[in-house]
Order: C-alpha cells, then structure tokens, then sequence
C-alpha cells in the first residue's frame, strides 16, 4: 500500500508522456524556411522538430535574417519590391517594407538598429531603419547579391554580381559610402564573417572551393577545397571547425579553419542551400532545395532527423539563446541576443537565480537523464513535462520577481528577476 503513490505517479507521468507528443513539448527557439517557389515562410519549432506555422511572405524569399533579440524575422522577395516583417511571438507577418526591385541578401547590425538589403533589381544597398520601418539611406552597387557585415560593425562587404565586373564592394557603415572594390574572376555567391571577424568566407560560381579573405589587409589566402559548388561556408562561435554547404554531393563539409583542409563530410538532403547552427551549438540545421526538406545534424554523431517543409526550401535562420553566448554572457544569465539560458542538470536549475530584461526570452533546456517540469507561481502557463534534450521558453513582459519549481520535483527551486529596459 505504501508503494502505490509513487507507483501511480509513474502512471500518470507515462500517460503525460502520451499525451505530450505534439504542442506540450513545444516552446523551443525557432528556425525559419524561405520556401522559394510556395512564396511562404515555414516556422520550426526545434525542441519538437515540428513546423508549428506556415506563412505567406513577399514573393520568393530569398534572404531571410532573425533579429539578434529574437523578436522580429525579415524575409526578403526577390520577385516583389518588399521585405517581410514577422512577428515573432505571434507569428505573423506584421508589415511589408518596400525597399525596391528584387531585393535578395540580407545583413544586420548586432544591434538590431540596421538591416541592410540586396537591392539587385535597382543596383544599390538599402538601408532600413528597424524602428521606423523604412528606408533611411541607400548606396549604389551594381548587381547586389548577398552582404555580410563585419562583427566590429564598420564595414559590410557586399557580393557584387554585375557582368564582366566580379567583385567586392566594401562599405564604410558610418559614411555610407563605398571605399574600396575587390575585384573577381568569378561570380560570387555567398560571403560570411568568421565569428571572429578574422576570416571573410566566400564561394564562387563554378569554383570549389571556398576563399579565404583577411579584412585587416583584404588579402587572400589559401581557399580550402570542397567538392562542387560550395554555397555558405561559416565558422560559428564555439565550433572548432568551419562548416560548407557543398550542393553537388549533396553534404555539409567540415573544415580546419587554421588549416584549411577538410575534415568530415555529412550527406544531408538532394540540393543543400543554407544553413544555420541551433541555439545550444549542437546541432546544425540545412534547408535542402531538391528535396523540400530540412536536415537536422547531430555534430556529436546521433542520428540525422528530416523535417519536410514547403516547395524549394532556401534560406533557415534560426533564433538564438544564451547558450551560444559567450562565457562571460552566461555567467551572469544575460545575453546580448536578447535571450537567457537555464540549463536543468542534476536535479537543478543552473543558475538558480539569473536576472533579465523586460522582453528578453529565457529558455530552459533538459540535460538530465529525468524528465522534469516548470511551474511559475505567477500562474503564467508552464509545461508539465520536460523530457531529456527538450526546451521550453518564456517572455518576461514586465519587471518583477518570478519564482518558479520544477512541475515533477517542486523541491527544485528557482527564480527569473526582470528588470526594466
């Protein structure tokens, strides 16, 4: 008799697991799919690996770029004259920001204030004020294709497509203003900052390879080999090795950035575009084009899982957490995206006790081998049941207090403090 407490508490917790396969383990940071030809965005939640929306965006999408505080989404129409603003919480495009013809790469300043557009269809860089919605100065480039911005924030390196004339375009953020090109050979296709700032990553039509440019001095150095037609290659904060899309074999390569060579291949899908790296750095996220699909790599060797989307998948951007902050950033629970990270290991919140800012998203991520819960004593909903690997987040909308258990073992004890803006 003493035994069956906790006995049938151990029915209830499976019959919650049951009941939980679809929305109650919902709540993880979002990827965001530019379906190309459905001329819609699908909205991922990566706790669930589930598409939880689909949503008509500006013809073509093709760019698509999260706000570093994860609240806004920008989709840009390469066959209309508008960039696509989502609303995050809500998700629901909020407004269509006209910007001219054929806008296709996006960029955005850390602080969110600046997003800059590929204006391919009138040869020149829009630049739109996050606030106010609206163009607030452009600069001429002729054939416009991607850009990347510098992480110090001074210059942005814009791919410039124009026939017979290949090359860079270096921008000066402050005076708006063009200050010097770099010649090509080839058309380029994409280009992306190491997250150090200390490498200019770019590919080339019909090259494979990918160039290695040094901002200091906009020297080249040795490219580091791929198989055929490498799209985005990338170094991301706390990854050891740089990552490429290569769209012939179909695969994601990883790379020694110091070395330049190859270190492993991932096959993924047929016609592999883009690719973005999820909120805790484990796993990498890659919209495949021929296969209307999304992979979802393990970088620690699990296995692949597939999330099918719309008609010719494109870009993916995915919302950031603190677990992709730097340490500092962590230690203290705050993170300049916008967002904080509680991880749920031990039988414990760590850290017990973070403090935020009013809007900042907090998230909780199940690193114990137990299933566990959240339970706010403001009544704000929580969720029941945590499994291992899963995530759950929250807005804070106003300062205050907020202390919270864990739903299945209310001995667990923790507390957010929002603070005002």
């Amino acid at each position: 008799m003493i035994a069956m407490p906790g006995f049938a508490r151990i029915l209830v917790i499976f019959a919650a697991l049951a009941a939980s396969a679809g929305s109650a383990l919902a709540a993880g940071p979002r990827a965001y799919v530019g379906n190309f030809k459905d001329s819609t965005v699908s909205v991922i939640d990566t706790g669930t690996e589930r598409v939880v929306a689909t949503l008509p965006v500006a013809a073509g999408p093709d760019g698509i770029i999260v706000a570093p505080d994860g609240r806004s989404v920008f989709v840009s129409g390469s066959g209309a004259a508008a960039v696509s603003e989502i609303d995050a919480a809500s998700d629901r495009v909020t407004r269509a920001i006209d910007v001219g013809k054929g806008p296709q790469g996006l960029a955005m300043t850390a602080d969110g204030k600046w997003l800059l557009v590929a204006v391919n269809g009138d040869d020149r860089v829009a630049f739109v004020d996050t606030t106010a919605h609206g163009v607030s100065a452009t600069v001429p480039v002729p054939k416009p294709h991607t850009i990347a911005i510098r992480p110090d924030g001074r210059q942005a390196y814009v791919a410039s497509q124009e026939p017979g004339h290949f090359a860079l375009v270096v921008i000066d953020m402050a005076t708006r203003a063009v200050v010097t090109q770099i010649p090509l050979d080839k058309p380029p296709r994409d280009l992306e900052f190491s997250h150090d700032g200390k490498s200019l990553y770019l590919t080339l039509a019909g090259v494979a390879a990918v160039q290695v440019l040094d901002p200091a001095n906009n020297q080249w150095g040795a490219p580091v080999p791929t198989g055929v037609s490498p799209h985005i290659a990338q170094h991301f904060a706390g990854m050891a090795s740089g990552v490429v899309v290569v769209q012939g074999p179909g695969e994601v390569m990883l790379f020694d950035p110091a070395a330049h060579t190859a270190v492993r291949s991932i096959p993924v899908g047929k016609q592999p575009h883009w690719l973005d790296l999820s909120a805790d750095g484990r796993k990498l996220w890659v919209s495949n084009e021929g296969s209307n699909d999304v992979s979802v790599v393990d970088l620690a060797g699990g296995p692949m899982h597939t999330v099918q989307v719309g008609n010719a998948p494109r870009k993916i951007a995915l919302q950031r957490t603190a677990a992709a902050a730097s340490p500092a950033a962590a230690a203290d629970g705050a993170h300049a995206g916008g967002s904080a990270h509680v991880t749920i290991r031990n039988f414990a919140f760590e850290p017990a006790q973070i403090t935020v800012k009013t809007g900042q998203r907090v998230s909780w991520q199940n690193d114990d081998g137990a299933p566990h819960g959240l339970a706010f004593k403001d009544g704000a909903a929580g969720i029941d049941l945590l499994l291992p690997g899963k995530a759950f987040a929250r807005v804070f909308d106003k300062p205050g207090v907020y202390d919270y258990v864990c739903s299945v073992h209310p001995y667990m004890t923790a507390r957010v403090t929002v603070v005002g803006p």
